[in-house]
């Protein structure tokens, strides 16, 4: 914070210009903010019908005095634990609160020292709105002193209180006996900002004997005075931050807009189909997998796979088609027998025109030794050719047995075996916590992995069936009795 002698600022060596007030409005979410401001300006400056999503400014004569608005974006409410668990009592109870909805922070999400910009060098005061039908808890005052904390230190001498809604109090019910009886936090807020309130009715703004401005407006000369004359200047370091947060949160806004248009260009339309083929030795949780990924218990877990199974659902916006398969031997290709080794390949062949992924399942809990690498990768080339790495990501099942621990930590933990599985997938990897179906909300990020492998591939952007992997006697379990009918309608061919 820099404090500057206002007599520099305020009044031209010359005179050319009146002295100016710049005022900086801050307050939560309903709070009427706008309509203050409105009221100040003495006219519809602002929008008072619509959320305030960017600080705005205003300016208006006051006694022949050049005033300065800003008008700011509603304060976050921060979370907090006990409320939350009051909101799920009360949502079930079907009961109504009066304390106004947390909208979450967007990339929109503006700070204070972005309004604090634009009224340069810096504001003469700062009013922070409190809406006296409103209650004020411990989680508003934290609110407000968050976003003061947010402009750096020396804030609270240049604030003031500003109470709306005057006229919705009880009759012959004062503004000193409302924060009297309103609590701490209140009271806290008042005392912080050196006991400098005002009450204010937005209704009376086009009254002949509207006071409330000039009072107000006398209130900020006084604190002006005691503050010798200086206004609040905001860190230039505490600038540079709010710049670099504004950049990131931009570029995210760009990231997430060309990943929508590249799925947009990629898919072609709503619905979009994923055909995905689970693959892996026995036991390793296929079935579980699975039914995590559709989010309904499809597939008969705990049990081994004899015959293919294919299941559908819609799953984040997409048709997943999903085909559940044997499990192979981990020691050989051979010790499979040949009967697994074809239910396989029926498998993708239940995937027409062909699988767009093959996942390959691997239990966190389960090492990798270099024979089972081997084993793995022979059952991947032999059944569905050398072109199948370019289809193949790993899959992590049981990944709630990792814990805290990062699945990048487990990979290198895991030794060369397991990272040179993961080369010939071309490091396409995803963790899930197949416990419980449908409450994994990682799958929506599998399933944006699996639509980024079909990206990368190109004009290829699932595994052919081939000729061989089809014979007239093959016997197989579907949940349609016609395998030309699969597929009929995907939009990633």
């Amino acid at each position: 914070m820099a404090a500057v002698s206002s007599a520099s600022d305020t009044v031209d060596s010359r005179g050319r210009h009146p002295p100016e007030r710049r005022l900086l409005i801050l307050g939560g979410p309903q709070s009427g903010k706008t309509c203050t401001a409105n009221t100040i300006l003495g006219d519809e400056v602002f929008d008072a019908g619509t959320e305030t999503t960017h600080s705005n400014v205003g300016q208006t004569e006051i006694y022949g005095r050049r005033v300065t608005v800003v008008d700011t974006p509603p304060w976050i409410i921060p979370s907090d634990p006990e409320d939350n668990t009051e909101a799920d009592n009360n949502e079930d109870a079907g009961a109504e609160s009066d304390t106004p909805l947390r909208a979450p922070p967007s990339l929109d999400s503006e700070g204070p020292c972005m309004g604090a910009i634009l009224c340069p060098p810096g504001p003469h005061a700062i009013l922070l709105v409190v809406s006296v039908t409103q209650p004020f808890t411990d989680t508003q005052r934290r609110a407000a002193e968050e976003q003061l904390g947010a402009l750096g230190g020396g804030t609270w001498r240049y604030s003031m209180v500003l109470f709306t809604g005057v006229d919705k109090l009880p009759k012959g019910v004062f503004i000193e006996e409302h924060i009297a009886n309103t609590g701490e936090s209140l009271q806290w807020l008042v005392e912080r900002c050196g006991s400098r309130y005002h009450p204010f009715d937005n209704t009376r703004k086009e009254t002949e004997d509207n006071t409330q401005v000039p009072e107000l407006m006398e209130k900020v000369e006084e604190m002006i005075t005691d503050n010798q004359g200086w206004y609040f200047e905001v860190n230039e370091l505490i600038l540079l931050e709010e710049e670099q947060a504004r950049r990131a949160l931009e570029e995210e806004r760009m990231r997430m807009e060309e990943h929508a248009r590249q799925r947009e260009q990629m898919i072609g339309g709503p619905p979009r189909e994923l055909r995905v083929l689970l693959l892996g030795w026995k036991g390793v949780g296929k079935s579980s997998v699975g039914n995590a990924i559709l989010g309904r218990r499809f597939f008969e877990s705990g049990q081994e796979t004899e015959l293919c199974l294919r299941r559908q659902a819609l799953v984040s916006g997409r048709r997943v088609t999903i085909v559940d398969t044997p499990g192979w031997d981990w020691f050989s290709v051979r010790r499979t027998p040949k009967r697994i080794r074809q239910e396989s390949q029926r498998g993708a062949a239940l995937l027409r025109p062909g699988p767009h992924t093959l996942l390959l399942v691997l239990p966190v809990v389960s090492s990798l030794t270099a024979r089972k690498r081997r084993t793995l990768l022979a059952h991947i080339e032999t059944l569905f050719g050398d072109s199948a790495c370019l289809h193949t990501m790993i899959l992590f099942s049981c990944g709630d047995w990792l814990g805290r621990t990062p699945i990048e930590e487990h990979i290198l933990r895991g030794g060369r075996e397991l990272q040179r599985l993961l080369e010939y997938c071309g490091n396409y990897y995803h963790v899930l916590d197949s416990k419980v179906p449908g409450k994994d909300r990682s799958v929506s990020v599998l399933l944006d992995k699996i639509e980024e492998m079909i990206r990368e591939n190109g004009d290829k952007a699932f595994l052919p069936i081939q000729t061989e992997w089809l014979s007239e006697d093959s016997s197989y379990s579907s949940d349609n009795t016609e395998p030309e009918d699969d597929c009929r309608g995907c939009q990633l061919q």
